[in-house]
């Protein structure tokens, strides 16, 4: 059973007329590497700053093993915090820049710092490094550098502000997983922001999408994929085509003037849902085969698959396939029941999942009362 370590209860954050946070309740348990996830602005620093004590919310509390630390200063809080930016002191090596907040301290022998910063310099990676100049470490080295020196304290909590924003993509997929070794070898919690999704999917035990301030779902990385709440979700995490339906009845929906059977429930007769299928989940079949057809505007390479973008009369959906189909290709398509997803309408419906800015011929979008006219699309 999962032991709660943190608690925010209706936290805001308010500067002047503008409300950053607005009453987010959120718990991370004990030895979870929870990601806040979501685009700049969305408040998932501000919650990241709250909890290390950098702010203090508007109203609403934080607790930490059940009791309020609204009021601690962060240096009282069993909680380190990496940033994007590591703040190394250049003056130093490396053993002086582990070592530096266990001098602060004033409670350890010589002896008992340099097992300390052995220990840490070996767990990320950093092996005899202890008498170069951070200034001559490369970035990932600088960055294994700041979470030794985060880590030496042994903190319950480790707070990660996207720190990985400054290495090029190959290097962050090697700090992913070195995160997350180091996570699970250590045993501590890992509260990490990002905007990057890959990275939440890949490192992540729990993620937490925001927007505007608000929590927009929060599960793990299958289940946010798999089953997003809303349009926001499913546009924000991986590529989504989005569609306007209606739920006729228990595992039976409709769009595009057709009925399609799928695995969700529990929805009202003839609600009016948005219909959520990833681009990977098509099947291109031939169109006297399919359930929909449209023709092919747009491809684009992207080394393990095409993106195809396909018009169906003014919707254009965005289709991932391993197979060439050149622009103006007729093609089918098919979808089986568990490839369909089914979410509620919310403010977000309507905003994402058509393709057409990605194809060249805007002049089928420069009229908005017509685009994305489902009733118009090829129903064979």
């Amino acid at each position: 059973m999962a032991k709660e370590l943190i608690r925010l209860t209706d936290c805001v954050m308010q500067f002047d007329d503008d409300i950053v946070l607005d009453h987010l309740n959120l718990y991370i348990n004990d030895q979870e590497f929870l990601t806040l996830l979501g685009p700049s602005g969305c408040g998932k620093t501000t919650t990241l700053r709250m909890i290390g004590g950098f702010q203090k919310p508007t109203s609403g509390t934080i607790l930490f093993e059940g009791k309020e630390i609204n009021e601690v200063p962060p240096h009282e809080r069993k909680i380190n915090t990496v940033f994007q930016r590591y703040a190394l002191f250049p003056h130093l090596d490396v053993f002086e820049n582990v070592a530096f907040g266990l001098r602060l301290k004033k409670t350890f022998t010589e002896d008992e710092i340099a097992q300390q910063v052995t220990e840490m310099l070996e767990l990320v990676s950093l092996r005899g490094f202890d008498a170069r100049k951070v200034t001559s470490l490369s970035g990932g080295q600088q960055q294994r550098v700041a979470i030794a020196r985060a880590l030496v304290n042994r903190p319950q909590v480790l707070l990660l502000d996207e720190p990985l924003g400054a290495l090029d993509l190959r290097l962050r997929k090697d700090m992913q997983n070195e995160l997350k070794r180091i996570q699970q070898q250590l045993g501590i919690t890992f509260i990490y922001v990002t905007h990057d999704q890959e990275e939440a999917l890949a490192m992540s035990d729990t993620v937490v999408v925001m927007d505007q301030g608000r929590i927009q779902q929060i599960g793990t990385p299958e289940d946010i994929y798999n089953e997003p709440k809303n349009a926001f979700v499913a546009d924000f995490i991986g590529e989504s085509n989005i569609l306007d339906g209606i739920m006729i009845e228990d595992y039976l929906v409709e769009f595009f003037g057709r009925k399609f059977p799928c695995v969700d429930h529990g929805f009202s007769h003839r609600e009016s849902v948005d219909v959520v299928i990833r681009p990977e989940d098509i099947d291109i079949v031939e169109p006297d085969g399919g359930h929909l057809c449209g023709t092919v505007t747009s491809v684009t390479f992207k080394g393990v698959h095409y993106d195809i973008i396909v018009d169906f009369k003014g919707f254009k959906w965005l289709i991932q396939t391993t197979d060439f189909y050149p622009v103006d290709s007729f093609i089918g398509i098919r979808l089986n029941p568990e490839d369909i997803h089914i979410m509620k309408k919310s403010a977000y419906s309507g905003q994402f999942g058509d393709y057409s800015s990605y194809s060249a011929e805007y002049d089928e979008i420069s009229d908005p009362d017509a685009e994305g006219s489902e009733g118009s699309a090829d129903e064979e």
